[in-house]
């Protein structure tokens, strides 16, 4: 046996070789490979701003501010990952491979809009709308967890075709 990881034979593809090419030729494909780090590096600051204003008390509008920032790039992800995912495999959300993602997401935006209902209706102070931004957080790095590693399953899932197709007779 060569060197190479080859994949379980019952596991299904994430990926059919037409949706594999779909996602390759699609221009969401590069929006949503940009727009993933920058929401994460939108993530870092606002949960450092958030964390400041907690321990603090200080930089509170520059903590509401980040938040609503860092939602509105949620919007944005989710709104252009949907248009990604009606292109690659027919569906707007909830496409067989990115079923439990898209469920989780569903949380992600509803935390992260609850903040904002918070935070328009003053139905809670400060602090308790900072401790709904740490929720939608928490929820978040959950959700963009299961994208890295159904990123990481495709890359060797793609790697493993590639293997296979070398070692072809």
């Amino acid at each position: 046996m060569s060197g190479h990881r080859t994949s379980n034979p019952t596991s299904k593809s994430l990926y059919t070789p037409e949706q594999r090419e779909r996602r390759d030729a699609t221009v969401w494909t590069l929006v949503q490979g940009l727009l993933a780090p920058f929401q994460f590096l939108v993530f870092l600051i606002s949960l450092a701003l958030v964390t400041r204003f907690l321990l603090t008390g200080q930089g509170q509008e520059a903590a509401t501010a980040s938040i609503v920032v860092k939602t509105l790039v949620l919007y944005t992800i989710m709104i252009t990952g949907a248009i990604w995912e009606k292109v690659v495999f027919g569906v707007y959300l909830f496409a067989e491979a990115f079923f439990w993602e898209d469920v989780f997401s569903m949380a992600v935006i509803a935390l992260h809009t609850a903040y904002l209902a918070a935070l328009l209706t003053h139905s809670l102070d400060a602090r308790g709308q900072m401790m709904i931004a740490l929720a939608a957080y928490a929820a978040y790095a959950i959700n963009a967890t299961q994208f890295v590693l159904k990123l990481r399953m495709a890359r060797l899932q793609s790697a493993d075709a590639v293997a296979a197709t070398e070692c072809a007779p």
